[in-house]
């Protein structure tokens, strides 16, 4: 846009409709210095639509969109932007609960020889637990301390064993193509990560009523599918609460509670070890429940959602209070963009199939994505592999006595 130092009238006009706004939409603007404002509609390459807003005082310009507005906005780091971003984050701490958890609820408890034992029994390490009867050993815990002791899957292949666990990230591979999408709709960043968050606690919960391993390995697959979007919708969220300063930053917290959540189960599992494995769902499910009801009473919705899906006047209040900067001009400058939008903004519609066409249809974009997708598969075969095979290491926590 160019810049003039000519005194722009008091209209609001829109660039394509060329309708004007009642002045009072600007009343703001006139309380301070005669100001003089205009604000355009404009229309970048992507298709969506910015604001954009000259004020004229003393023979400056300033021209700015709704993008570089918001990031001027959030360029610091208050408090308030603090909260959203370690709340936020939590979520690993509670996605990692439900991802690791069949580690101490799917494994093999340890056992002993009774007194009614053959001499084969007498040498654990050589005794084959199937090939023995069962008047001649016994669990050391209780039956229900695991899903193995409980329905009597020791001698099962390893098939049915790894069932539950295999179903639930096959469930989160299918919820991340499902469910990805989602944050680019009606349905919102924050919805998406409290929904999918919701929906993964209680069915963690339900998960306790389980009879036999087709249950269980069913609600294992459900509970994948739904924590699948924790993750995508969460680094989404963080992104857009702060500024490009910060977004690398606070990205890499998401991955630091998600191992504080990893490490923080062999914990749960110590104090549950000589109870039922449904404690431990319990002991993991109830605090994400309230998690979720702290998400739904203060986590803010992404500003740049709001104004991609037209609603502008949300997404600057969403700005005002969580910007730790309150310059008087960037202050007018938000309020007169409320006005705009109190008076008749178009709204933008979004395809949340568009960026999935985009990322197939150019050859550069699908190379990255390969190459990103390898990556990505090496670091989480040995990451989830070391982590969920812990349980054929050579010892065992439980029996340590502190």
């Amino acid at each position: 846009m160019a810049q003039s130092h000519e005194t722009v009238p008091n209209t609001i006009t829109m660039a394509q409709s060329h309708e004007t706004v009642p002045n009072s939409a600007i009343t703001m603007a006139q309380s301070h210095e005669n100001i003089s404002p205009k604000i355009t509609e404009s229309h970048d390459a992507a298709g969506i639509v910015g604001s954009v807003l000259e004020i004229n005082k003393s023979h400056d310009v300033i021209t700015t969109s709704f993008e570089e507005m918001l990031e001027q906005s959030l360029q610091g780091f208050g408090w308030a932007i603090f909260f959203q971003v370690i709340l936020i984050a939590l979520s690993a701490f509670f996605d990692s609960g439900q991802a690791f958890i069949s580690i101490y609820t799917d494994g093999i408890p340890t056992w002993h020889c009774t007194n009614n034992a053959s001499t084969t029994c007498n040498s654990k390490q050589s005794a084959d637990i199937c090939k023995l009867h069962t008047s001649e050993w016994a669990w050391d815990e209780i039956p229900s301390k695991t899903i193995v002791s409980e329905w009597g899957l020791q001698c099962s292949n390893t098939f049915l064993r790894g069932l539950a666990a295999s179903s639930h990230f096959a469930g989160t591979i299918l919820g991340l193509f499902v469910l990805a999408s989602l944050a680019d709709s009606c349905l919102s960043r924050k919805k998406l990560l409290l929904y999918s968050c919701l929906m993964m606690s209680v069915i963690g919960i339900i998960t306790i009523l389980s009879n036999s391993i087709w249950i269980y390995s069913l609600l294992r697959f459900i509970a994948g599918f739904c924590r699948a979007a924790m993750a995508t919708s969460g680094i989404i969220l963080l992104s857009e609460v702060v500024g490009k300063k910060w977004r690398g930053r606070v990205g890499t917290l998401l991955f630091f509670f998600f191992m504080v959540g990893m490490l923080f189960l062999p914990a749960i599992a110590y104090m549950n070890r000589r109870a039922s494995w449904r404690n431990i769902y319990l002991y993991v499910s109830i605090p994400s429940l309230i998690y979720c009801l702290v998400l739904f009473l203060f986590l803010i919705e992404s500003p740049r959602w709001l104004f991609v899906q037209g609603r502008g006047e949300e997404a600057i209040k969403v700005v005002k209070k969580i910007s730790p900067i309150k310059d008087k001009t960037m202050l007018m400058s938000l309020d007169i963009l409320s006005g705009l939008q109190r008076h008749g903004a178009s709204s933008s519609t979004v395809n949340v199939f568009s960026s999935r066409k985009d990322l197939f249809s150019r050859k550069w974009s699908c190379q990255r994505m390969l190459s990103l997708m390898v990556v990505a598969f090496g670091i989480g075969l040995v990451f989830y592999g070391v982590a969920l095979g812990i349980g054929n290491l050579d010892f065992d926590i439980s029996q340590w006595d502190l």
